[in-house]
């Protein structure tokens, strides 16, 4: 079999090399962190290490302050070996542009310490007041807490008591976690949910999401941040879904279909199905990665990244993550019934991918946030 892999769209960089290297373990690790419904500790060292956990840090914070396409193409490069471990990598490393945001006392506190790691969700479920120096979490429960088990530092969204909103940073010992993390797909997230009651917030470590300036002027840290983490997402779902196409043109040289002398390659509708999965998967990828390098040429000419754009980001996200599914499922369809079982990768990547598109950041309301947006018609652009 000749591999004919999409070439890199631009120099091999040293975030993509450190996921590369890193790689084997997270392979090799990946049925126990689907058994165990977390990343093995191992595991989460040498991802640690590598600094794949904090790719968006600036320098400032004695970070990589990794560029935009380079970065998201490590996180690809982690989910091809295992889809968890690279929505793992993804939400620490796009969590981590909160250090943008925070005060910087906080922000080296956090984020200059290169063993911490950082995740959590911005969903406004917790209480809170205001008292002397800073303000109290009452009590609050948040779900998908992806990776939290293995964070020094958790955030999660507050409705103050005068009806603000603050992402605030609770130390991992001050978080209670829930074991509810039975999912379908990317079980070895560990996104379960987790609670915080009577904890103590200082000024300086919570941040106001859309009204907190940053705090360090680069151009990384004027990127849109939840197009950003949209296009982490997008690429997890991409790494999965070439590692299922990838899977079947191996398959296809070694397995022969039961009552069959020839190998599943001979067929027709094998390598129809290979062909459409390889086209369909490369041009989404084509689209999301063109649109990821539009917006960066745009804010490293310090031009503010307009309305337009970013819906047509989003769009680009949602398409790549959709048509990852979408080829997932025609080179499942065709692998025949040796991808049925645990022991084979394609059933895996279809419930990995599957349960990636669930994700807010990736639903179809991106399809008609985008067409109100190129209509001039009023939409909600809150997550934009």
């Amino acid at each position: 079999m000749t591999d004919i892999l999409p070439p890199r769209d631009h120099p091999s960089h040293p975030a993509v090399d450190a996921a590369s290297t890193v790689s084997a373990l997270v392979r090799a690790r990946a049925d126990e962190a689907e058994q165990t419904r977390r990343l093995p500790a191992d595991l989460v060292a040498a991802l640690t290490d590598a600094g794949l956990f904090r790719l968006f840090v600036p320098t400032a914070y004695d970070g990589p302050e990794t560029d935009p396409l380079d970065g998201l193409e490590a996180i690809e490069t982690v989910a091809y070996a295992d889809g968890a471990a690279g929505w793992c990598v993804n939400i620490a490393s796009t969590t981590s542009t909160m250090s943008w945001y925070l005060a910087p006392e906080w922000a080296r506190t956090i984020y200059g310490n290169p063993g911490n790691v950082t995740g959590g969700t911005f969903m406004p479920n917790g209480r809170g007041r205001k008292v002397d120096g800073g303000y109290v979490i009452d009590q609050g429960r948040w779900p998908w807490g992806s990776g939290t088990q293995h964070c020094q530092w958790v955030n999660c969204g507050v409705r103050m008591d005068d009806g603000t909103f603050q992402l605030a940073f609770v130390p991992a010992d001050e978080v209670d976690f829930a074991d509810n993390w039975f999912s379908s797909g990317l079980a070895g997230t560990g996104s379960t949910d987790f609670e915080v009651r009577d904890a103590f917030v200082p000024d300086g470590r919570s941040l106001q999401p859309g009204l907190t300036r940053t705090h360090v002027d680069t151009p990384l840290c004027h990127y849109p941040n939840f197009g950003l983490l949209a296009a982490g997402l997008a690429h997890v779902a991409l790494g999965i879904g070439r590692r299922a196409v990838d899977d079947l043109a191996r398959l296809a040289t070694e397995a022969r279909p039961a009552m069959s002398s020839k190998p599943l390659a001979e067929s027709a509708i094998v390598q129809l199905e290979l062909a459409r999965a390889e086209a369909e998967l490369s041009a989404a990828r084509a689209f999301v990665r063109d649109e990821v390098g539009r917006v960066w040429a745009a804010v490293q000419a310090g031009r503010r990244v307009g309305l337009a754009e970013r819906a047509r980001l989003r769009l680009a996200c949602h398409h790549a993550a959709a048509t990852a599914a979408a080829a997932t499922d025609r080179v499942y369809t065709v692998a025949g019934g040796t991808a049925v079982y645990r022991s084979s990768s394609l059933q895996r990547c279809l419930r990995d991918v599957h349960v990636a598109t669930q994700h807010a950041m990736l639903s179809p309301r991106n399809l008609e946030t985008y067409a109100r947006v190129r209509l001039g018609l009023d939409a909600d652009t809150t997550l934009l």
